[in-house]
């Protein structure tokens, strides 16, 4: 898919996300805007050919938009606008799941269970991921996030066991 094509998609991918978010509310504001503050090693992955303002650390392969912790939330990379949920596959259709990569970050993770996220927001990033999974990068960029989230689960699992 060429450069313009993928510009494109990301176009359609953010109009249709909208200004929709996870929680009515600013959750940055419980945990002091934790994923939104990064260093050189840690921020979010971008997508593939996905370009941003914030500067960016990695190759090619694996660019990761690095955040002061303010920025123009109508410029966001696509990963900030779908945190901390990720769009999977589940038996052969789309749907939106908690990402894993965030228990480290996020702290709804631990508690998702009694937060009431919002259901405009969670249609909004089933759509969008359908429009993503449709493009190969795409697809392939999302289904080796979900597996390195699985990984991440497995390891917070055993450290847990471990206390």
């Amino acid at each position: 898919m060429l450069k313009k094509d993928k510009r494109r998609l990301y176009r359609r991918v953010r109009k249709t996300l909208g200004r929709f978010t996870p929680l009515r509310a600013d959750c940055g504001a419980l945990c002091g805007k934790r994923c939104c503050k990064a260093d050189g090693q840690t921020g979010m992955l971008l997508f593939p050919g996905e370009s941003t303002e914030l500067s960016v650390q990695g190759d090619e392969k694996r660019r990761i938009a690095v955040c002061s912790g303010t920025c123009r939330r109508s410029e966001r990379p696509l990963s900030c606008r779908f945190f901390p949920f990720l769009p999977v596959t589940e038996n052969g259709t789309i749907e939106v799941r908690l990402d894993k990569r965030a228990l480290g970050v996020c702290p709804l993770l631990g508690v998702s269970a009694q937060v009431r996220f919002s259901q405009r927001f969670l249609h909004r990033a089933k759509r969008a991921g359908e429009l993503l999974f449709a493009d190969a990068d795409c697809r392939r960029f999302l289904t080796d996030a979900a597996d390195e989230g699985a990984q991440t689960a497995q390891i917070f699992s055993i450290f847990s066991k471990n206390k």
